[in-house]
């Protein structure tokens, strides 16, 4: 069964003439263990997607289904605790707060979330699976742009979500660390049994992915 499931989504902005149909009868699945890229244009409606798909907003129509529950009929409070406990993000901007170090980032998710978080041990293998173990007394301005993206991953992991969501996560990348992040993300899908949703426009990704949707003028299609 789909971990996340997205049945005949529609979303319209605006009214009249200055109607847009963002999305038009979106359908999509995701389970756990899997990569799941969805590609296409700046403009194509990647970003409605992953805000649909993560909670962050309603569709105009449709059901998004998490667990095989219908998502869109949540109260915005039972949004939040969805989003808290059964979704990670990972975006563009990484978010790390600026004045907390490394290890202070993991404290701040404890103090939001108290329960169900990875335990010590599991959270010292991730950093280590992932390279910044030694990072951890670091400010963000101290990283580099894959540093800190490893770090929002870890962060984003640590909350122990069913779904990772990342927006454009090799967008500032080279040819090398494309490729490092592309088995990073098989890896923590197939190890820790996570649903990874990658929104992008980087066929450098796609041997990694166990499916690919492509996104153009707001429809989904299926390519592998």
């Amino acid at each position: 069964m789909a971990v996340i499931e997205l049945k005949d989504v529609k979303k319209v902005y605006g009214k009249g003439d200055a109607q847009v149909e963002a999305l038009k009868d979106v359908n999509f699945e995701a389970d756990k263990g899997e990569v799941v890229l969805i590609m296409g244009p700046s403009g194509a409606g990647k970003s409605t997607f992953l805000t649909i798909a993560g909670s962050l907003q309603k569709p105009t129509s449709g059901q998004v289904l998490i667990n095989n529950e219908d998502i869109t009929k949540f109260s915005a409070k039972e949004s939040n605790k969805l989003r808290l406990n059964k979704i990670g993000f990972v975006l563009q901007a990484y978010n790390l707060v600026p004045y907390l170090s490394v290890a202070e980032q993991f404290i701040l998710v404890d103090k939001v979330k108290k329960q169900n978080n990875l335990s010590k041990d599991d959270l010292a293998k991730l950093l280590k699976d992932l390279g910044i173990e030694k990072l951890v007394k670091k400010y963000p301005n101290e990283l580099s742009g894959g540093q800190q993206q490893r770090v929002a991953i870890a962060r984003a992991l640590y909350a122990n979500p069913e779904i990772l969501l990342a927006d454009e996560p090799t967008a500032s990348l080279d040819t090398q660390n494309v490729e490092e992040v592309g088995k990073l993300f098989k890896k923590l899908a197939k190890e820790r049994n996570k649903a990874i949703m990658l929104v992008t426009h980087d066929p450098r990704l796609e041997k990694y992915a166990d499916h690919i949707y492509e996104m153009m003028d707001g429809q989904m299609t299926k390519k592998k």
